[in-house]
Parts: structure tokens; C-alpha cells; sequence
């Protein structure tokens, strides 16, 4: 038997699918599978594929030419090409598919964004007649308004029916998959790699670095853009004001509403810092007495993993694919309701006995998913699937 080949893509890499790619690459290649990433640049510099044994070929940045031609080139002979989240969906099935012209192109009598020039084919239209097999994982779902909504679920109509499989990350997305028209949808749970190494709970040394020594110290984690929550989640640390100690809010992360975010923190004096992107983040984590995720969208948080297997307490949305995540084992609260937040927040920072209950609990919820292993096993069933072995 010939061995396997598979091409992973990667369009903008959420930290989440990035972590995926990279576990999926070393337990793939342990298992006699030869693997490309294409990626941005920069991801290889963050999650080292090349040194998990992938081979690794670096694409343009996003909206050039150039990478739909780097990716077709990356997949002769592949066996199966796996790409993560919207944005790599689209280029992969660009690639694969022949002799397309532009993709977004708008002739052809106006029949919208994706049809081609001459009314041909559009260059994302269902796979077919031998062409390679398209797996495409959902992560995550994005929110858009308006005509930029609009978009998505066009893209996200037109790369599921080019796609052979799609794997989805919780039940809400494989339902959204199979309402745009998804051939083949399965739920396919992510479990990215737990912090290696002894990780030390409530460590001080964390703690006086981020100034929270004798104060509550609160953790959130994720990049500081719309959809994330963190207006509400400035809201709810107005009213952590009154307490005595006042707790410190700390924000990891980079993005566009930084600058938004740090005004208003300066403007009206709140307990919080932002800290930017770290690469210490589970050890920062387990120094927090209590975690926030206040965001708008969810399928599998990697801040809730870290957490319930930290055995930190969290506090959580109840959107997307958060509840099925974290079962019992952490308190939610309606996305947007500052005052349900913080009075969640507060009643685990007044009562010692529901965090140590909420630490034990999220242990075992963790022991309840799947292994690094398993995932990797999981994809592979289906890599073998469509090459017929």
C-alpha cells in the first residue's frame, strides 16, 4: 500500500485551529503519513510544523493571486486535502478545482460573487469527476451583519458542497453545515494539546508579576476583536469596583479594538489590564482564581479547555458549542447580560467551597473528551475513507 498524502491549509489561523493542525501533523506523521501545511509564514514561526514533520509551504498573504497557485501546486498528489475554517475552505477548493479564472469573479450575467467568467462552472462547485477529496473542519462560527454576512453564508454554502466531508467541532455546527448544504456532515470534536509540563495552580510568581498578590486575580483570553464580549465584560468590572479587595481583570490578547478598549479602561479607572498575546498563557491561567469567557460565538474554547482541565474556575456564555463543552461543570450566563456576569464572577469569588466544587467538576469534564490520540485517530478513519484504503 502506498503511503498516505494529505495537505492541511490554513487561511488566517485562529489560535484554536492552528494548535489542531499542529497536533494533527505530529500524530499523523508518527502514524506513517506524509503531511504539507500551507500556511501564512508566520504560523510555522508560532507552532513549528516543520518540526512536528510536516513539510511546510508558506502562502501569500490573504487576497493574492499567487496563493491559489501555490496551493494547487502544494496539492499534486495528495491523497486528501484537510482545510481549516472559512477562508482556507475557499482557497482549497480553488485549487482543486481546474482551470478556474478569478474567484470571486461577478460575470457571467450577474448571477452573483462566485460564478465564473462565461458562465462557466463555478471554480468551487461540488467535487467530483476523480478530483482530490476536500475535508473541511469548522472551528468556529463568525458573525457578520449585513451584506458581509451575506458573504459568509454564501461562502459557507458553496465551500460545504465542494467539500467530500465537513467535520464540525460541536452540534451547532454540524447542524449549520448540513442547513448550507453540506453533503456529508459529522460532528468531529477538536482537542488541542494540553500545557506541557507542570503547570503550578495559583502560582506567585504569576500572580505579583500581573499585580494581583493580594487581590482576586480574573483571567480572559482571546483575540481583542468584535463578537469577543469585551464591552460587556468592561460593564461587569464597573461593578467589581465596590468590592473589597477589588479583583484584577486580566485580558491576553491582541487585535483591532485594543486601542477602543484601553481608552475606556483609562477613562473610567477600571481594574483591568490588557496584556497582549502571550506564550505563557496556561501558566498565567492557573495562577487566576476565576476565568471569564464572555464571547458572542463559541464551538470549542480553547480558554475553556485550559481552564476545566486546570481545574480553574470559569465563568462562561451560553452560546454556541459551550455547553456541550463544559456540561456542569462551569456557571453560564447569557452573552451581553453585564449584571449576570458579574454577579456570577462575585458569587465564586465569595464562595470558596463552588470554586473547589467547579475545579473538581472540570477535571472530570475534561476526562470526558477526547484525547490528542483519538483525534488524530478520528481524521485519519476518515483520510482513509475517501482514498478508498
Amino acid at each position: 500500500m502506498t503511503q498516505l498524502r494529505t495537505v492541511q491549509v490554513l487561511g488566517g489561523g485562529s489560535a484554536g485551529s492552528s494548535a489542531h493542525v499542529r497536533s494533527l501533523a505530529s500524530g499523523l506523521v508518527a502514524r506513517g503519513v506524509r503531511v504539507t501545511v500551507c500556511a501564512p509564514a508566520e504560523l510555522d514561526r508560532l507552532y513549528d510544523y516543520l518540526g512536528a514533520g510536516a513539510h511546510f509551504v508558506p502562502l501569500p498573504r490573504l487576497g493574492d493571486p499567487a496563493t491559489v497557485t501555490a496551493l494547487r501546486n502544494a496539492c499534486i498528489g495528495a491523497d486528501v486535502v484537510h482545510a481549516h475554517g472559512l477562508q482556507a475552505s475557499v482557497r482549497a477548493a480553488l485549487a482543486l478545482s481546474a482551470g478556474s479564472r478569478c474567484p470571486l469573479a461577478s460575470a457571467g450575467g450577474g448571477r452573483g460573487p462566485l460564478a465564473s467568467a462565461g458562465g462557466a462552472r463555478s471554480p468551487l462547485a461540488p467535487a467530483g469527476g476523480g478530483r482530490t477529496p476536500l475535508v473541511t473542519t469548522w472551528h468556529s462560527r463568525h458573525h457578520l451583519d449585513g451584506a458581509r454576512g451575506g458573504v459568509q453564508r454564501l461562502l459557507e454554502r458553496t465551500t460545504v458542497r465542494a467539500s467530500s466531508v465537513v467535520l464540525a467541532t460541536s452540534s451547532e455546527l454540524v447542524d449549520r453545515a448540513r442547513l448550507r448544504g453540506a453533503r456529508d456532515a459529522r460532528l468531529a470534536p477538536v482537542t488541542v494539546p494540553a500545557a506541557r509540563g507542570p503547570v503550578c495552580l495559583h502560582d506567585g510568581k504569576a500572580r505579583a508579576e500581573l499585580g494581583a498578590v493580594d487581590r482576586p486575580l480574573l483571567m480572559a483570553v482571546g483575540a481583542l476583536e468584535r463578537g469577543r464580549g469585551y464591552g460587556t465584560l468592561l460593564d461587569a468590572a464597573r461593578e467589581w469596583r465596590e468590592l473589597d479587595p477589588q479583583p484584577l481583570l486580566v485580558i491576553a490578547g491582541e487585535g483591532p479594538e485594543r486601542a477602543a478598549l484601553q481608552r475606556r479602561i483609562t477613562a473610567e479607572g477600571l481594574a483591568v489590564r490588557l496584556i497582549g498575546r502571550r506564550d505563557d498563557v496556561a501558566e498565567l491561567l492557573a495562577a487566576a482564581d476565576v476565568a471569564v469567557l464572555p464571547s458572542r460565538r463559541e464551538a470549542r474554547s480553547l480558554l475553556a479547555q485550559e481552564a476545566l482541565r486546570l481545574g480553574v474556575p470559569l465563568v462562561a456564555t451560553a452560546v454556541g458549542g459551550v455547553p456541550e463543552l463544559v456540561g456542569d461543570a462551569a456557571e453560564l450566563v447569557p452573552y451581553g447580560d453585564a449584571g449576570a456576569l458579574a454577579g456570577a464572577v462575585r458569587g465564586l469569588l465569595e464562595d470558596a467551597e463552588r470554586r473547589m466544587d467547579l475545579a473538581a467538576a472540570g477535571r472530570v469534564q475534561a476526562g470526558t473528551w477526547p484525547t490528542e490520540d483519538e483525534t488524530v485517530a478520528h481524521v485519519l478513519s476518515v483520510y482513509d475513507e475517501l482514498a478508498g484504503r
